[in-house]
């Protein structure tokens, strides 16, 4: 099936395979506003359940969005991969009501390993975070290869 699809083709396969599971990103209220490979940009709005003692954004919640769009820019490629290692620094606060993105970019990918670049920012286009993660593939796929199926589990 994947040899007749163009790379974007497949960055949008993989992606609605992996939206379909993903419960959390979902439930927070994500929404994947583009996708190709080696890239997504997912947005989301901050509610006040998502504030902490100081009224700002939680940077638990800040990290949750870099972090999806990271793996969905990381799995563009039909191939599985998870995080080996993030981290995150934060620039500025957001607010109840503001409105997040998360850009993700490749950085590298070679055997088994990418990076990735993820720019965090309001609606306003204020950088409030940079994250960067690093990737790790895994056994299996989110689009069954052709001639056969190779959607196996991590591995």
């Amino acid at each position: 099936m994947t040899a007749s699809l163009t790379a974007q083709q497949l960055a949008e396969a993989s992606a609605a395979a992996m939206w379909n599971g993903d419960n959390a990103s979902a439930g927070l209220g994500m929404v994947m506003d583009r996708i190709a490979p080696g890239e997504a940009t997912l947005s989301m709005t901050l509610t006040d359940a998502m504030t902490n003692g100081h009224k700002t954004g939680h940077g638990g919640f800040i990290f949750a969005l870099a972090d999806s769009a990271f793996a969905f820019a990381c799995n563009s490629h039909n191939q599985r991969a998870v995080a080996q290692h993030c981290s995150i620094t934060y620039i500025a606060p957001a607010f109840a009501g503001d409105r997040l993105t998360a850009t993700a970019r490749e950085i590298s990918r070679a055997g088994r390993s990418g990076i990735y670049d993820v720019q965090v920012t309001n609606q306003t286009g204020a950088i409030l975070a940079e994250f960067r993660g690093h990737s790790r593939t895994v056994k299996g796929t989110h689009v069954p290869l052709a001639g056969g199926t190779d959607t196996g589990t991590a591995g």
